[in-house]
């Protein structure tokens, strides 16, 4: 019987063991691991359970690693705690001082794109209801007239699991940050809503912030001092 000596043998040997190796790069339910997603991004968008709802993974495939939730250097006079919202670069910063923040990545609706300036946290909710506006249901009324009388919170309601309400003293903006139930519109510009996150990021930005939080939103200017 002939073995693998020379140069044929080789390629013989080779060929054989290529699907072992393809293998080794393999998910558990066989399909190539994503490329470029920070180590452990997949555990910090899984599947959970939260106040009786269960909150579906999220497939990173489409989604752009730059939006994923992750600490980054950043330089800014703001103290730690502050929530510097930057729509054109399409990322929320969480300020942790020591030239650090940690970075959520939005999708930013025609709401999100009428107000900037300084304001503050004064309602936080969880599983939020929601209604939609007079402009909403104007725009599109065969989607939104009938849901008139609001929502209540759940998987399917457009806030998602959680909302912070952004108030200038006792005057609510109407500005929100919250959850969604379209994570593929992350980093983009959408047709309605304010400034939404992932709905594993907002749950996780929402334990982060306390009532009193201070915000900036910046609208088409950078958020960070040079």
């Amino acid at each position: 019987m002939t073995g693998f000596g020379g140069s044929r043998g080789l390629r013989l040997l080779a060929l054989l063991m290529l699907p072992a190796l393809l293998a080794g790069c393999a998910g558990g339910n066989g399909a190539l691991a994503p490329m470029g997603f920070a180590s452990g991004a997949s555990a910090s968008y899984a599947e959970l359970t939260d106040g009786g709802h269960t909150v579906p993974a999220i497939d990173l495939t489409d989604i752009d690693p730059q939006m994923l939730r992750q600490v980054v250097d950043y330089r800014t006079r703001e103290p730690a705690g502050t929530v510097v919202v930057d729509t054109a670069a399409r990322h929320l910063y969480l300020v942790q001082g020591n030239g650090k923040a940690m970075r959520y990545g939005i999708g930013v609706g025609k709401a999100g794109l009428a107000f900037a300036g300084n304001a503050t946290i004064n309602r936080k909710a969880e599983w939020p209801h929601w209604s939609p506006t007079e402009n909403m249901m104007n725009r599109e009324p065969a989607r939104y007239r009938k849901m008139a009388g609001g929502m209540n919170g759940g998987i399917d309601n457009p806030l998602g699991p959680r909302a912070m309400y952004l108030y200038q003293g006792d005057r609510d903006t109407m500005f929100r940050i919250h959850g969604t139930t379209e994570p593929e519109t992350i980093g983009h510009a959408v047709s309605s809503g304010c400034i939404r996150l992932m709905n594993q990021d907002v749950i996780d930005l929402y334990g982060r912030v306390k009532t009193g939080s201070r915000v900036v939103v910046i609208q088409g200017g950078r958020a960070a001092d040079s």
